[in-house]
């Protein structure tokens, strides 16, 4: 949901104090009206932002009306929110924003995208030739580009495999601070250390806390997150925003959902 007063991006980027929590839906997973119903339960668990992609292959019929099933979902809260002195509508103006795969998972009910280059692959497909052809129809669509660097980290998972990515190890602390330089340099004003969907483990400390040297960046960092200790590491070692995605399509409910972000957000509060 577009924000009034700010743009996505300094929505984004803006320091608050504290890392803050994205909840990652695959359109690809369940059809639009349960994606609706995740996203709603997320927000009211605590995230701050709602990604929508994951899938490489997942046709933009199905992104977008993923998107504007969140979309009227939160309209709705919004309007909810308003009839009631003691309700907050500004909890559920929580930005819906692309994840993709490619440029044919887009929507113009996104508030925004992840305007990524893939920054350690070997493919140029990856590095610029998607963004070739997306960028006139994220133009169209008045959709915010989020400029955005994106590094691959072991174990990399489908993401890494596809992208053709070299892969960052959990050592090579010199290797994703140049990384961060180079993103920084190039304009982008956030840097995406992915450690890939489902991965057993998250992106390692140590490189997390070597890209946040990089002044100018915001730090999102996903990928083998599944537990609150997981996020606390990683909110310590300097992430700003964390996502989880399997996670919530792992959930045994929507009240399962609940508590495992909520848990989440509890600890990237305190």
């Amino acid at each position: 949901m577009r924000r009034d007063d700010e743009t996505i991006l300094s929505y984004v980027t803006k320091n608050v104090g504290k890392t803050r929590h994205i909840t990652l839906i695959d359109p690809a997973k369940q059809p639009p009206e349960v994606a609706a119903e995740r996203a709603l339960t997320a927000i009211e668990s605590g995230s701050e932002m709602i990604f929508i992609g994951g899938s490489t292959d997942t046709p933009d019929e199905i992104v977008h009306a993923t998107c504007v099933a969140i979309q009227e979902s939160l309209e709705l809260r919004i309007f909810a929110a308003s009839q009631s002195p003691s309700s907050d509508e500004e909890k559920w103006r929580v930005p819906v924003v692309l994840f993709p795969g490619g440029s044919h998972a887009l929507s113009p009910a996104a508030d925004a995208i992840t305007f990524m280059m893939l920054m350690n692959s070997r493919e140029r497909q990856f590095l610029i030739g998607e963004q070739l052809k997306g960028a006139p129809f994220i133009d169209k669509f008045g959709v915010d580009a989020l400029p955005t660097g994106y590094v691959v980290c072991h174990p990399g998972g489908k993401v890494g495999e596809v992208g053709q990515a070299d892969l960052v190890m959990p050592h090579d602390v010199d290797l994703v601070k140049s990384y961060s330089l180079t993103a920084a340099m190039y304009g982008f004003k956030i840097l995406y250390l992915e450690a890939g969907s489902g991965a057993q483990n998250q992106v390692a400390e140590e490189l997390i806390k070597s890209a946040k040297t990089t002044e100018g960046l915001t730090l999102i960092v996903g990928g083998g997150i599944r537990t609150p200790e997981q996020a606390k590491m990683a909110a310590d070692a300097g992430a700003d925003w964390v996502v989880t995605g399997t996670l919530t399509e792992d959930a045994d409910d929507l009240k399962d959902l609940a508590y495992k972000i909520s848990a989440i957000t509890f600890y990237l509060s305190n």
